[in-house]
Order: structure tokens, then C-alpha cells, then sequence
């Protein structure tokens, strides 16, 4: 028998007493899920270890040093101030002054500012002679003492979308575009800490032909003597991302390091980053396959400026595929145009990469899925109740309210995260995570998610200690391949919630095939939402009540799951079907942003916004046959 003190007895009847509290029960439950999950190493039966510790980070985010953000009033910040903000440090924000920092830290970033023009308005501002002398310089310089320099930005833009550039073409020296490369590498060094934080070396590639958003996100494992063999190849090297993977071919062996590249925002890409054509219209080939699917192992699904999972239009029978759907192209400009629809979102890209891979012999479209923010603030906030806004002009409440172009903060996602599931948190292990694909995405929540397929798996291995080691031992992580014959896959699948935040509402699984005619189809199941949760006659669960109040944007902690966990296997497999399976994981409703802000102002939400959010993870796929 243990004998416990007057004291200890207090604060164990007081433990006991929170404990039977269901909200606080939930709370506790999610926070341990959440330290085993991320911390517990797991070696297979062979010996060999695999990935053991969940990270968090932002491959995504610019600093002053975008032309973009500095022109849109970012004006103060450097990549130092994007590490500090990210390790939960706490800074002065560039625009209002006040003092702002990250409810958690996270564990990695990618400063990604443009490779097009990378603190020119910044040094210009700064009376740097060398950018003054400029043509550039001599007309950027006087409209931003005019208050226009948004005019700069879209002038820009057009020169990018025409190909037209002759004014800049000037300041595509090595001596102007050496000096900000350098610096951002070398700060990346400074913050670099193995093993508690990473700060990986990257930049954004901005290709914007005709207005499609074709960008991408490139970065590396190594140092910044390394990143210094290389100036970033930029559009205006090439607009055609097949240029960017062949630089990529090229630069990889020479400086002896790992990089990665990532398309976003493909909801504004007019149809063309999942189009079914090479850039210049010719029909795709085995070579042009092999080569995207080397580099682009990874698509950024949500973030600021929308969600590309899919579309209520292609997706009609989702009750949940209208989420932050963002129909604005760069610029603010509403399109006019009626894009394929399919080349702009992950899901029916998945779907016809299986019918590719048929014709080519190989899939250009087996990317895994993460979020990001593209915040331009430096601030990587996307935390709904802490949520900075995308430009620095939409840091408060009231200036959410302010219209550019057609488009309010308001219509800005806070939104996203990107969840690696690595070996150890080194830039190595995290660049080796995406190549591999063993990451998933949140929209700004920490959901834990982990999903194995296999063709044994029962519940017995799902309710074991060493789960994960089983996973691993009999069946293919997310982001991984199956090969079967006969058999059904079985999916082994645990998800917990984020303390802060709402429980769960579901697991969800989105299945890709092709049918008997060769054709891409799609089917979503509900798998497991909690013992006894009544289900509607198409077998979707019933909602669960949304508890936020409008007026307070208060809502019940206790609504949802701590966790949810499932073994299931496809009924509708039929032997020899090729098919690309992710998991979907929903939250019980939250406040969004722009509720919160109605209520910190008293004021009504125009209808056009959302008022609250299923914040939601997406598992890398998994591929069969």
C-alpha cells in the first residue's frame, strides 16, 4: 500500500477531480498521444529505425527580401526575424510595432523568398547606389516616395506573364543577385541547430506565364557554402518548370546536395500544373514522367491563399470539398476564364496519374501532400486565434476589412502546416522525409496522423505498444507503394487531436481508381468517428453539432475525440485494381479567423465568410499496384 502525505493527497484528489472533468480528460489523453507519437523511437523487426519524431514547420514563408512583401508594406523584416518568430521567440511585427509570437514554436522552416528580384525594394529603400543607378531602381524609387508601390508589384506581374522584362532585365547580375543569397544562407546556418531546430536553405521560383500560377518552392539539405555555389534559378532563367528540373539534374550532383520542389497554390494555376500536356502543349513522355516525378515529390495542397485538395465542381458528392476555396488569381484579379479544373487540385491529379502511369510506365503525378503558409509577413502564423494575415496590411481586424482588388484578409486562409515524419529533426532527415513522401498536411492544427497499409493488419496490431514497428514491419507508410494480387489492402490508421484546438470529428478515407473503363474515379468512406455515432443511410456519419457561438466565438472543448483508430479494409477492391488511397482527418467545428475578428470588433460578418472551420489533415497517398 502507498502511503500519501496531507499534501499529496490534496493534489491528487485535485488531479482526480480534473480528470473527471471530460474536457480536461481529452486535454491530457491528446497531450500524451501527442509526446508518444513524436518521440518514441521505432525500430523494425530487422533492427533498422524509421521515422520517430513528428515535426512541425513552414516550407513557405518571405521576408522584406520579396519584392512583393516589401512593396505591400513589409518593410523591417529580415530571415532572422522569420527563425526567431518560428523557434517561438517573440519579435515586433513590421507594420502595427506590437509585440507578436507563436503560441508553439515549430520545428523547421524554408525562408522561400522569390528568387525574381530578392531584396531589391529593400535595398533600394536603404539608398544601396547599386540599385538606385538602375533604370529599375530610378522608377521603383519613385513611385514607393509616392505611396504606389503597389503599382511596382503589378507592373511586375505583367512583366512576368508577357515575358516582357526588359527594365529588370539589369538587375539580373550576379553582383546585385550574389549579395541577398548569400546572407539568407548564412543566416540559415546561424539558426540552424541539429536536433532541435532546422533551418533549411530555399527559395520560391515564380513563373507566372499568361497569369497561371506555376510557382514552386525549392529547397536543399545543405549549408550555406554549399548554397553558394549556385544563384537560384529564377523565371527569369525559364518560365517552364521542365528548365527548373533539368537546372535541378545539373546543380544536385555539382554541389553534393538534396533538393526538393514543390508546387502550390495549383487552385490558381489556370489548369497547368496538373495538366495533362508538357509546358509547350506536346503529349507527355516517359522521359518528361520520370523527371517531374524525381523532383516533385511533394504538392503544398493548403495555405494563405486557398485550399487545392479539390473542388465541390469535381467533386460533388464531398460534403466537405468546399473548404477555403480561394478564387482569386495572383494579382487579386477574379478569373474570367473557365480553367480545367482537374489541373488545378490534387485529387483528380492523383486520379490521373494512375492512367498515366498506365500509358507512360511511370506517374508524373505520385506526390505527397503538405501545408505551408506563404505569409509574407515573416510570421509563420497559422494559428487561427493568432493568425497575421498573409501581407503585413492585414495584421489587424479593421484593415481584414480594407478591399485590394476584389479581395479582403478576410478571404485569406489561416492556413498551413507541414507534418514530417522524420528519423531525427536534421535538414537531412527532413529533406530525406519528402523524398520519400512520409509527410502529410494540416490546415494550421497538429493533428497526429499515421497510416500504414498492408494485407494482415487486425486490431490486435492496432491496440499494441509497438504499432508503429508493426506498421513498418508488415506494410508501407504514407507516401509508400502495395503491390497485391488478390488480397484487399487493410489500412492501419491513428489519429489524435491537437490540445489546443477542437476534438475529432472523423477519419475518412479518399479513394482514387480506375474503373472498368479505364476512366479515374473517386469514393470517400467514413471510417471511424467513435463508438455508437449514428450514421446516415448512404453510410456517412451524421454531423456533429457545431457548438461555436457566434456572438462570443466560444465553443465546447469537450465536442469530438481525443483520438480515433481504425483497421479497414477496402470492400470495393476487386483483384488487380490500381488505385491511390489518402486519409482525410476532420475536426468539430472552431471559430474561424474572421469570426473572431467580427466579434473583437462588434461588428456583423459580411454572409460571404466563413464564421467557423473543420480544421482537417491530408495524409501523403498510398499507392496500389
Amino acid at each position: 500500500m502507498h502511503i500519501i502525505g496531507a499534501s499529496g493527497l490534496v493534489a491528487y484528489t485535485r488531479v482526480r477531480r480534473l480528470l473527471e472533468n471530460n474536457t480536461v480528460r481529452a486535454f491530457f489523453v491528446a497531450v500524451v498521444l501527442s509526446l508518444v507519437s513524436s518521440h518514441a523511437l521505432v525500430h523494425a523487426e530487422d533492427g533498422t529505425e524509421h521515422a520517430s519524431a513528428l515535426l512541425w514547420g513552414d516550407t513557405h514563408l518571405h521576408t522584406a527580401y520579396s519584392f512583393d512583401a516589401f512593396l505591400f508594406q513589409n518593410r523591417s523584416t529580415d530571415p532572422e526575424t522569420a527563425y526567431r518568430y518560428a523557434m517561438g521567440l517573440p519579435v515586433i511585427h513590421p507594420f502595427h510595432k506590437a509585440r507578436v509570437q507563436r503560441l508553439r514554436p515549430l520545428d523547421f522552416l524554408v525562408v522561400s523568398d522569390h528568387a525574381e528580384l530578392t531584396s531589391v525594394p529593400l535595398r533600394l529603400a536603404k539608398g544601396d547606389s547599386v540599385i538606385s543607378n538602375t533604370e529599375f531602381g530610378r522608377f521603383a524609387l519613385a513611385k514607393m516616395k509616392e505611396g504606389k508601390g503597389a503599382e511596382v508589384f503589378s507592373m511586375l506581374v505583367q512583366a512576368g506573364a508577357s515575358g516582357e522584362s526588359a527594365m529588370v532585365d539589369e538587375l539580373l547580375s550576379e553582383e546585385i543577385r550574389r549579395t541577398p543569397w548569400t546572407q539568407t544562407a548564412e543566416i540559415a546556418d546561424r539558426y540552424n541547430q541539429p536536433g532541435k531546430f532546422s533551418a533549411l536553405i530555399g527559395w520560391e521560383w515564380s513563373s507566372l506565364p499568361d497569369g497561371a500560377n506555376l510557382h514552386r518552392i525549392v529547397f536543399m539539405d545543405g549549408d550555406a557554402d554549399q548554397a553558394k555555389q549556385f544563384l537560384p534559378f529564377s523565371s527569369s532563367d525559364s518560365v517552364n518548370p521542365e528548365d527548373l528540373w533539368s537546372w535541378l539534374d545539373e546543380t544536385q550532383p555539382r554541389v553534393r546536395a538534396q533538393f526538393v520542389s514543390i508546387p502550390h497554390n495549383m487552385n490558381l494555376s489556370k489548369g497547368r500544373t496538373f495538366e495533362l500536356n508538357k509546358f509547350d502543349g506536346s503529349p507527355m513522355t516517359p522521359e518528361y514522367a520520370t523527371q517531374r516525378a524525381r523532383w516533385e515529390t511533394v504538392a503544398e495542397v493548403t495555405q494563405t491563399k486557398g485550399d487545392s485538395e479539390t473542388h465541390p465542381l469535381i467533386s460533388p458528392n464531398d460534403e466537405f470539398a468546399d473548404f477555403e476555396t480561394y478564387e482569386f488569381l495572383i494579382g487579386g484579379l477574379e478569373s474570367e476564364e473557365k480553367p480545367d479544373l482537374n489541373g488545378n487540385y490534387a485529387r483528380p491529379a492523383l486520379m490521373n496519374g494512375l492512367k498515366l502511369k498506365q500509358e507512360l510506365g511511370v506517374n508524373p503525378f505520385a506526390f505527397g501532400m503538405i501545408g505551408s503558409t506563404d505569409s509574407h509577413t515573416a510570421l509563420s502564423s497559422s494559428e487561427e486565434s493568432n493568425f497575421h494575415g498573409k501581407q503585413v496590411t492585414d495584421s489587424t481586424p479593421e484593415r481584414k476589412m480594407i478591399e485590394r482588388a476584389g479581395r479582403v484578409g478576410w478571404d485569406m486562409a489561416a492556413s498551413g502546416v507541414a507534418a514530417v515524419w522524420a528519423k531525427e529533426n536534421t535538414r537531412e532527415a527532413i529533406v530525406e522525409a519528402f523524398k520519400r513522401k512520409e509527410v502529410y498536411a494540416t490546415t494550421g492544427t497538429r493533428i497526429g496522423l499515421r497510416v500504414f497499409a498492408g494485407t494482415d493488419f487486425v486490431d490486435d496490431d492496432l491496440n499494441a505498444v509497438d504499432m508503429v514497428a508493426r506498421g513498418y514491419a508488415r506494410g508501407v507508410p504514407m507516401g509508400g507503394q502495395l503491390s497485391l494480387a488478390e488480397q484487399a489492402p487493410r489500412f492501419m490508421i491513428h489519429a489524435s487531436r491537437d490540445a489546443m484546438s477542437a476534438g475529432l470529428d472523423r477519419i475518412q478515407m479518399v479513394k482514387g481508381f480506375l474503373n472498368a473503363q479505364g476512366k479515374p474515379e473517386e469514393r470517400i468512406y467514413d471510417l471511424a468517428g467513435g463508438e455508437n455515432r449514428a450514421r446516415l443511410d448512404d453510410g456517412r456519419f451524421e454531423p456533429l453539432p457545431n457548438t461555436v457561438n457566434l456572438n462570443t466565438a466560444e465553443y465546447d472543448r469537450a465536442q469530438g475525440l481525443a483520438e480515433l483508430k481504425v483497421v479497414w479494409e477496402d470492400p470495393d477492391y476487386t483483384e488487380g485494381q490500381v488505385a491511390v488511397y489518402y486519409v482525410r482527418v476532420l475536426e468539430a467545428a472552431t471559430p474561424r479567423h474572421s469570426l473572431l475578428d467580427a466579434v473583437a470588433l462588434e461588428e456583423e460578418l459580411p454572409e460571404r465568410f466563413a464564421k467557423t472551420i473543420q480544421e482537417r489533415a491530408y495524409s501523403s497517398p498510398i499507392w496500389v499496384n
